[in-house]
């Protein structure tokens, strides 16, 4: 993990102020681990290029340990983007009961544009919906493999005696 001297003096958080001086953000516990999957998951899914600044922001208010928070957000990256965003787009089809659109990407304004108004309802409610729902799942996978593995090394602790 990057020193968090460094993160604490990146001219991009300086607007968090002393709030960065929690000690939550930093160390890595049951409680502080949970809500950073939660919250780098939940943005992993909100179609933006600034997911990591909102993310560190949501970090920072919940107390969730930030540089995790931070990383998580890269599981969309420009080499799963396509797919995570197209499951987005076939989900939201599916919850809107809405038929799907055929599209090609193309990298221009017009079909940006054009995208919004066929694909654009069925794919922000398919983002919002995934992104909930892997929140919730990283939250309580977290927790329980974190209680998971500390009454294991009990266990051994206890065998060992």
């Amino acid at each position: 993990m990057p020193d968090h001297h460094t993160i604490k003096s990146n001219k991009h958080l300086q607007i968090f102020g002393d709030l960065l001086h929690n000690a939550n953000l930093w160390h890595l516990n049951r409680r502080s681990v949970a809500k950073a999957f939660a919250v780098g998951l939940f943005f992993a899914f909100v179609p933006v290029p600034f997911q990591m600044l909102l993310a560190a922001g949501v970090a920072i208010i919940v107390h969730s340990n930030l540089p995790l928070s931070v990383a998580l957000v890269w599981i969309t990256n420009p080499l799963t983007m396509p797919a995570i965003f197209y499951a987005c787009y076939i989900v939201g089809t599916w919850v809107v009961g809405a038929d799907e659109q055929p599209f090609a990407f193309e990298a221009s304004w017009q079909w940006v544009v054009e995208s919004v108004q066929t694909i654009g309802p069925a794919f922000i409610v398919g983002c919002g919906v995934l992104a909930v729902t892997f929140a919730i799942i990283g939250y309580f996978g977290i927790q329980i493999l974190w209680r998971y593995s500390v009454a294991r090394e009990w266990q051994k602790r206890s065998l060992r005696k």
